[in-house]
């Protein structure tokens, strides 16, 4: 009887949880993004790698998406590939929110 009255509780009260928003910010570092493509996301160590500050949140997250599925192979992509494992979807997303809003 007594978990009768519980559960509607517990369900009500993961559902008005909201969820935390990931830090594009901290992720952006804790994943080594920072690595190739700068601190500040405006001096990567190579001049092909692309600039990310300001980019638009949706084409960057189609990028690192495209990158990670393997649908974007060229030369450029190898050395990103090989760290997307860290990434997960939610996170990318994070990042480029971040990214889009770097001046």
């Amino acid at each position: 009887m007594m978990l009768k009255r519980l559960l509607p509780m517990a369900l009500a009260l993961s559902i008005s949880t909201p969820t935390l928003a990931l830090d594009g910010a901290a992720l952006f570092k804790e994943r080594t993004c920072f690595t190739c493509h700068g601190k500040d996301a405006k001096t990567p160590i190579m001049p092909n790698y692309p600039k990310l500050a300001g980019q638009n949140a949706e084409y960057a997250l189609q990028q690192m998406k495209d990158i990670k599925s393997g649908a974007r192979n060229n030369g450029q992509t190898a050395a990103m590939k090989a760290v997307m494992h860290l990434v997960n979807d939610d996170e990318m997303k994070a990042i480029a929110e971040y990214l889009s809003k770097l001046k």
